[in-house]
């Protein structure tokens, strides 16, 4: 994200973490001067409304995002998810920022877990506070994706990490399906909510989907060889297959082409009005999951991974 916003029209990109050593990593790493860093915590307001004066846009990408260590520590997830995403909308508040976009998970759609249910929670405090605030200057949205390929997290690193140390690839369950999306198209997302997000907006990325079996083998079949596959059975929290779109949003989203923009629900607590007549459009539609939409095979993913320069030179990186 920071690399696309320098290669544009930027007078300043700030960062904000508590991470000094990856803050050192990224500066040497850019060598830009339009970068500065600020030491901080999504957690403390004060560090927050301190990196966001005279901020034009905000993107809000910090969380814990470990299903099986947010399965542990739940509370820390409600800490920097949810807390720190209320620090993060309220202080770009406080500063006039002109947009705030908070990145969210397929996981947050019917959640099961507490990484899930704590970025449930943080559309929830994002739209809400449209709603309570409907004559503010900051246009608070989030965005919804599935897994990010070769994103910090990713299992395919993994996995070529142990095909080059001639293992057999760990999966949980064959069966599970997750979304397929490249760093690109993840930067593309949050960009189109940038440019259009209206207040509470909520703006999915459609995408494909592969099994768990098929993800191993088509990166077995990228770097020549036939994997043998570990079944080690699904972890805390995980599900077996993930939902981007619950049919209670599709019935109030509109079709943008490679993107659901789904308004925020705008009703007030005077339920009374909608007591005798439901949503009827509600009940006819189905979600918008890993195991309905587009299922590429094992050729298909190879094809997926072949485009991505990330996949291309950590394989390459192996083989040197």
């Amino acid at each position: 994200m920071v690399r696309r916003l320098l290669n544009g029209d930027v007078e300043e990109v700030r960062i904000l973490s508590r991470d000094e050593l990856k803050q050192d990593d990224m500066r040497r790493a850019f060598g830009d001067e339009r970068l500065r860093f600020y030491i901080g915590d999504v957690r403390d307001y004060d560090s927050v409304e301190r990196a966001t004066r005279g901020v034009d846009h905000v993107f809000h990408a910090a969380a814990l995002k470990q299903v099986p260590s947010c399965e542990f520590f739940p509370l820390e997830a409600v800490r920097t998810n949810v807390l720190g995403s209320a620090n993060v909308i309220e202080a770009s508040n406080k500063n006039d920022v002109r947009s705030v976009v908070c990145l969210g998970t397929d996981k947050a759609a019917y959640p099961v877990n507490a990484m899930g249910m704590s970025k449930a929670m943080m559309e929830k405090v994002a739209q809400a506070f449209a709603r309570n605030n409907p004559t503010a200057q900051t246009v608070v949205s989030t965005v919804r994706y599935g897994n990010v390929m070769m994103s910090r997290g990713s299992v395919i690193p993994l996995f070529v990490e142990q095909i080059r140390q001639g293992r057999p690839l760990t999966v949980t369950d064959p069966r599970m399906t997750r979304f397929l999306m490249s760093l690109d198209e993840a930067v593309l997302l949050v960009e189109h909510a940038f440019q259009h997000a209206r207040p509470g907006d909520l703006f999915i990325r459609k995408a494909p989907a592969s099994t768990i079996e098929h993800l191993a083998r088509a990166v077995g079949s990228a770097m020549g060889v036939e994997p043998e596959l570990k079944v080690i059975g699904t972890r805390h929290g995980e599900k077996l297959y993930e939902t981007l779109a619950t049919r209670e949003e599709l019935a109030r989203a509109e079709d943008q082409g490679d993107y659901f923009r789904v308004s925020v629900d705008a009703r007030d607590l005077n339920y009374g009005e909608y007591f005798d007549e439901g949503d009827r459009q509600e009940s006819t539609m189905d979600d918008y999951h890993s195991h309905n939409t587009e299922r590429l095979d094992v050729g298909g993913v190879v094809s997926v991974l072949e485009r991505l320069p990330a996949f291309r030179h950590l394989v390459d990186a192996e083989h040197m």
